[in-house]
């Protein structure tokens, strides 16, 4: 458990040059995931391998990134989500440059694993929005990170293809290194560090029993097509998965601050918004697999569309394109509703998309009907994910629990590419030697993501709806409030509805003689009689504490045996900082 220190003295900036600035980020490290995409049949060949090795170039960069993303959100709520950020894209410009000068399978792999280790900038960038942006511009800013996920990959297709079918495939890894290489400029520039803070020390066994199960549970699905569903190493991964994964759950349930907090993560409002969050990743990449397909297969299959790399990439990028459009459009819709109910909306227009896709791929330009109306869904959808996150975890741990539902829309996206895939070549005729896709197993594929995205819908019903997120404005404890050993304060869980803690109560704790009182235990008590918060005092007697809206609290100081002793306050919201020095009996100071 940890607690939120910042300087309650801290106002946001406007917050111009953040918005893009991050948003760009998020898209150069979406560009990553796709960057391959269009050279992906060639790989065995340019790296001099088979094709079962050359799948390892793409696998590396998915592990990297989904065991980087949890620990580099918590990370960054330790030692500051800016600073993570920049290490985040560093790492992925080495790996750029490294893939860059090499056709080594080995050498390639540990620069794409490097640049996958940069999908923890997408959470890193939900969190300095929510620490540094205003209220009213919120709701679009993280829309639009949040769905960077998917414009980069989307607008990635077409500008790899232009540049692996006309240049050296290299130049694909330079072009990466040197958008990170701007990014980071850019970041320097315009974004401040987070004032926000989560007291405590870094889980390493946490992060390293959650890194060798993500790996134990991904590695079979990515690669269970070439060993085999039911062999035994496909099994043995799994059911190994599964015992390091509740071997990690009962540790962190123990740990004072746990990488992930698990009592967080089982709260429906989070627990649901992330099973949401797998469906709608596994209904984002499955129209990734199948329309380039559809699109570069030659009209004498009957069915094929036999347009070039280049044409299918660009009949792909409206789906990124109005995922980057609807940010504002889910600004609107959620100031109404809420984002529970657009994220539902999301997904109703996810669904219609794919049932209508079944009788629209006859032409190139009902590939991009489809693209366009599925773009809109999964940019809804995707929007409303953060926002129901930070509405229900912490301050403090923000960076970890968006961390956290990036990775299972990675996890969704993962399952997504290996029962496509699946589908795919169960379904396939063989043509000279050569396995084509069939458009039954095109169809099939549709009707799965449609079935995935209904049942997010199931899961997406049972959050909290606007009514409950309305009474989470208010300071609402959640957690115990025991006592650690003293001179620890107990970590309160705070629970707003999307509002940092920039503002509070400040000031000193004083003896009956105006002596200063140090390591004083000052605790913030909200009407409902919950502790709100907790800290302990200077040398100087100096404490602070943040609050999370306005309204009536009482602050109790325990000192030397004393105590506790209130006083009664109140917070008139927004950043301001009210003054309140706390008396205790004349006590030798600590």
């Amino acid at each position: 458990m940890t607690r939120t220190a910042t300087d309650p003295r801290t106002r946001r900036p406007s917050g111009s040059g953040i918005v893009p600035v991050l948003a760009f980020a998020g898209i150069v490290v979406a560009v990553m995931q796709t960057l391959l995409v269009p050279v992906i049949k060639d790989l065995p060949e340019l790296l001099g391998t088979s094709p079962s090795n050359a799948t390892w170039v793409m696998t590396s960069t998915l592990l990297a990134g989904a065991v980087a993303t949890p620990i580099m959100g918590r990370l960054g709520d330790l030692y500051g989500k800016r600073r993570m950020l920049i290490a985040s894209l560093a790492v992925m410009v080495v790996g750029s440059l490294i893939a860059g000068f090499t056709s080594e399978l080995l050498v390639m792999i540990v620069g794409r694993a490097l640049q996958g280790f940069a999908m923890g900038a997408i959470p890193l960038g939900i969190g300095l929005m929510r620490d540094g942006l205003p209220r009213e511009k919120l709701g679009s800013a993280m829309a639009l990170m949040s769905s960077s996920i998917g414009v980069g990959g989307g607008l990635a297709l077409p500008v790899a293809a232009l540049v692996a079918q006309h240049t050296d495939w290299h130049a694909l890894f330079f072009g990466s290194a040197g958008l990170g290489a701007l990014s980071i400029l850019l970041t320097l520039v315009f974004v401040p560090e987070s004032p926000m803070r989560a007291v405590g020390t870094f889980d390493v066994w946490g992060a390293l029993g959650l890194s060798a199960g993500l790996v134990l549970f991904l590695l079979p699905i990515t690669k269970g097509s070439d060993w085999g569903w039911t062999s035994g190493t496909t099994l043995g991964l799994f059911g190994a998965a599964a015992v390091v994964l509740l071997l990690w759950g009962v540790m962190e349930l123990r740990v004072k601050a746990p990488l992930v907090d698990l009592r967080t993560t089982a709260r429906p409002a989070v627990l649901f918004t992330n099973l949401a969050s797998i469906m709608v990743g596994v209904a984002f990449y499955a129209v990734s697999l199948v329309l380039p397909q559809l699109l570069q297969l030659p009209t004498s299959t009957g069915y094929g569309l036999g347009q070039s790399m280049v044409v299918a990439g660009l009949c792909v990028a409206p789906l990124g394109l109005t995922m980057m459009f609807t940010a504002p459009v889910y600004a609107r819709i959620s100031a109404k509703y809420g984002p529970k109910v657009t994220l539902m909306i999301g997904m109703l227009i996810i669904a219609v998309g794919y049932g209508a896709g079944l009788g629209l791929m006859s032409a190139a330009w009902q590939t991009i009907v489809i693209a366009v109306v599925l773009g809109a869904g999964i940019g809804l959808a995707y929007s409303s994910l953060p926002a129901l996150i930070i509405g229900a975890v912490p301050a403090s741990e923000t960076g970890a629990a968006n961390g956290l539902n990036t990775l299972m829309r990675s996890i969704g996206t993962s399952v997504s590419s290996a029962v496509i895939g699946m589908v795919l070549a169960n379904t396939a005729n063989q043509v000279g030697g050569v396995a084509v896709p069939t458009m039954h197993g095109f169809r099939v594929s549709f009707l799965i993501a449609t079935g995935a995205v209904l049942l997010g819908l199931v899961s997406a019903a049972f959050l909290p709806g606007r009514r409950a997120a309305a009474n989470a404005e208010k300071p609402h404890l959640v957690a115990s409030s025991e006592d650690t050993e003293y001179g620890e304060a107990a970590s309160p869980e705070l629970v707003p509805a999307g509002r940092t803690a920039q503002a509070g109560f400040r000031g000193r704790v004083l003896t009956a003689d105006g002596v200063p009182v140090a390591r004083a235990k000052v605790t913030l008590i909200d009407r409902r009689g919950r502790q709100a918060g907790a800290t302990l005092s200077a040398e100087g007697g100096d404490y602070v504490l943040a609050v999370p809206s306005e309204g009536a609290y009482v602050l109790a100081v325990t000192a030397g045996g004393h105590g506790p002793l209130a006083s009664g306050a109140s917070h008139p919201g927004g950043v301001r900082v009210v003054e309140v020095d706390l008396a205790l009996p004349s006590v030798v100071p600590a």
